[in-house]
């Protein structure tokens, strides 16, 4: 009996050392996805807050002071140039002009008298019927009737010039905004409102943003070396708020002449089509402006790279499918990847994803696939 039990402890013994010689061979080469680096023209581009205004924004004052009488525009619409838009209370303006009408009469009336004086103080004067100083005084009296009547005139002028005021229309062709006065408001005279309205030019768009002293070196030095081309202007792109990209391309139009001192700034303004009147003043984007060109620029994912204690690095497949961790030195930015000024070359094969499966000379099975960029080319 215990020859047979002991037969049996041998046979499990040896049967369970087979099952963990067969279980305990070398694990598999993990799969990684890796892409192929290629070198290319690679443009460094930066992005700054901007603000949007209209190719011209008026504002829409109130000349002269009364109460609103009339509203003749529908907001946020297109206005005309030349088209009512606001009416003041005219009545206290026509009595102005009423009253500069009657002193004009009156002027007038006193001058045909001093004429009419002087003409026969001159005869008399001829045969020394009368004293040469009643004669000059008539002469006086003459010139000080016309001065009156040139003083009512330009009286007349003013007031008439204060009545059109009450009438307030557009200056330009372009887009009207929410009124800031109500009929029945008082206006012309702070605090109650002065500037009613604004009517905005939007065919085009100003853009303002500001550059720090190394942005503007870069960009300018950028421009410099471009400016033999046919076009030297350095395009840029504006990035609405949704992170969409406008379709239509700006250009520098203004560079402020001074550094601000507080700030270490530049206040630079750019122009861009809008033809559909898509952006609004007041909006705020950002403006994508390329700082720097490099030929041959070798690109990584930034999802291939790794940091460490302030270091970059990346892991390399060989011919082999030998993994290589390497150092990287990174030059920039440039949209979703790493411009590598040295650590990796044209043709490498870098891991894209499974970093967390490799390590430094492992063996794996390695599948190239393409980058897909979160960007359009």
């Amino acid at each position: 009996m215990k020859r047979l039990f002991l037969l049996v402890f041998v046979s499990l013994l040896i049967y369970a050392c087979g099952e963990k010689s067969q279980t305990s061979g070398p694990p598999p080469a993990p799969q990684v996805q890796v892409v192929k680096v290629k070198a290319q023209k690679v443009q460094l581009e930066k992005d700054f807050v901007a603000q949007v205004y209209g190719k011209l924004d008026i504002p829409i004052r109130a000349r002269t002071e009364g109460y609103l009488e009339g509203i003749h525009f529908n907001e946020g619409k297109l206005v005309r140039k030349g088209d009512l838009l606001y009416t003041v209370d005219q009545d206290p303006f026509r009595e102005a002009v009423n009253a500069a009408n009657s002193q004009l009469a009156e002027a007038k009336v006193a001058l045909t008298q001093a004429e009419n004086d002087l003409a026969r103080y001159e005869p008399l004067a001829e045969i020394n019927a009368i004293s040469q100083k009643d004669l000059d005084a008539a002469k006086a009296k003459r010139d000080a009737a016309e001065a009156s009547v040139n003083a009512a005139q330009a009286n007349l002028n003013f007031q008439k010039i204060q009545l059109g005021y009450t009438r307030i229309t557009s200056p330009i062709d372009g887009l009207i905004g929410k009124t800031n006065a109500k009929v029945g408001e008082f206006v012309g005279r702070s605090p109650n409102p002065v500037i009613l309205n604004t009517v905005s030019l939007i065919d085009s768009i100003r853009v303002e943003f500001f550059l720090s002293e190394n942005d503007y070196l870069s960009l300018f030095r950028e421009y410099q070396e471009n400016k033999t081309n046919q076009n030297a202007q350095l395009p840029l792109q504006l990035v609405l708020s949704d992170g969409s990209i406008f379709d239509q391309m700006g250009y520098v139009d203004f560079i402020n002449r001074e550094i601000d001192s507080s700030t270490g700034t530049i206040l630079i303004q750019a122009t861009f089509p809008n033809p559909d009147r898509l952006v609004r003043p007041g909006q705020f984007a950002r403006v994508r402006a390329i700082i720097q060109e490099v030929e041959n620029g070798v690109i990584v994912p930034q999802r291939a790279v790794s940091e460490f204690q302030g270091r970059f690095f990346i892991f390399k497949v060989d011919s082999n499918n030998v993994v290589t961790r390497q150092e990287v030195v990174i030059a920039g930015k440039y949209r979703d990847y790493f411009l590598i000024s040295s650590g990796v070359e044209d043709g490498d094969r870098v891991v894209l994803e499974g970093l967390q499966l490799v390590r430094d000379g492992l063996t794996v099975q390695a599948e190239e696939v393409e980058f897909n960029s979160q960007y359009n080319n």
